[in-house]
């Protein structure tokens, strides 16, 4: 297996660069934007920058490496982002997408993209894979043409939706809830967590892991690859709080309407992820692993 990775720079990318140099018979190439962020940890990991909404810099790198399978990671995903400059969010995540599936259909590359719970509607979590798309923002708009594109395929696909993903990465700048909590808890600062919204949260790690047992085994349709706990943010703070040791009594309860954001959130998504765990074998941590490996990953990169 020849491995091609796209926004190996991300959360997501890191730890699948992390689990696939590791496979015995997987040759891997990692790309991203800009530099490489992994350079110092995996020297090993070819990488080669790339710009995914360039079609003719996709097309040539693709017919150059002839890998036999592309993970594509790489997206525009801050909602509020996507909302405020639609143009930028339709080129990164509908075009480079279109682009990828002409040709890994045209040179046979079995293609996994990277979906959110963010194409439902929010009415009725948690999902299966076959429940109707409905997004409510334009995010997951976006997501939900890419899918389309991808199903339209003539090629090999999987399409590996997920939710709310955390984890530790590696000189990252953006945060996500579980380190964001325990981060401002340490600074003994006051934050406001919704409790009105519903998800089942993603350890990087089990997302990665899911993503490799599709590539491994070629596996084509929608699966579902998230945590199987149906949490709120503000019970998931909670238990960070917990954990860590820290004041539980500076994370206010609120709703969603509290927060004046330009996107709105779907209130309940979260996945059933049974398929998954049947057809792939893909097994994710609870909670209370991920929280404890993302506190030993933390003191690490620390």
């Amino acid at each position: 297996m020849k491995i091609f990775l796209t926004g190996s720079n991300g959360l997501l990318g890191q730890k699948l660069v992390a689990q696939l140099r590791q496979q015995a018979g997987v040759e891997l190439l990692a790309t991203s934007r800009g530099t490489n962020k992994l350079a110092d940890l995996y020297p090993d990991v070819r990488f080669v920058p790339l710009d995914v909404t360039d079609v003719t810099q996709v097309r040539q790198l693709l017919a150059q490496e002839q890998p036999t399978h592309l993970i594509h990671t790489a997206a525009m995903t801050n909602v509020d982002e996507c909302e405020q400059n639609r143009a930028a969010c339709w080129q990164q995540n509908v075009t480079a997408v279109e682009n990828l599936v002409a040709a890994c259909a045209e040179a046979n590359i079995h293609l996994t993209h990277l979906s959110t719970d963010f194409v439902f509607s929010g009415e009725h979590g948690p999902l299966a894979e076959d429940a109707a798309p409905g997004p409510v923002n334009f995010y997951g708009e976006s997501k939900l043409a890419a899918e389309k594109a991808v199903q339209a395929s003539t090629g090999r696909w999987a399409i590996a939706r997920t939710v709310l993903v955390y984890g530790v990465a590696h000189d990252y700048g953006r945060s996500n809830i579980l380190l964001w909590v325990r981060d401002s808890l340490r600074a003994s600062k006051a934050i406001k967590v919704v409790a009105d919204q519903w998800r089942t949260p993603t350890l990087a790690e089990d997302l990665a892991q899911g993503c490799w047992l599709i590539a491994q085994q070629n596996a084509q349709g929608i699966f579902h690859i998230s945590g199987d706990e149906l949490l709120t943010p503000y019970a998931m703070a909670l238990r960070v709080a917990a954990h860590f040791g820290l004041d539980a009594s500076l994370i206010e309860q609120v709703d969603a309407s509290c927060f004046s954001q330009s996107a709105k959130r779907p209130a309940r998504t979260g996945f059933f992820i049974d398929k998954a765990r049947r057809e792939l074998g893909y097994t994710p941590r609870g909670l209370a692993e991920g929280i404890a490996l993302v506190a030993a990953q933390s003191d690490a990169e620390a």
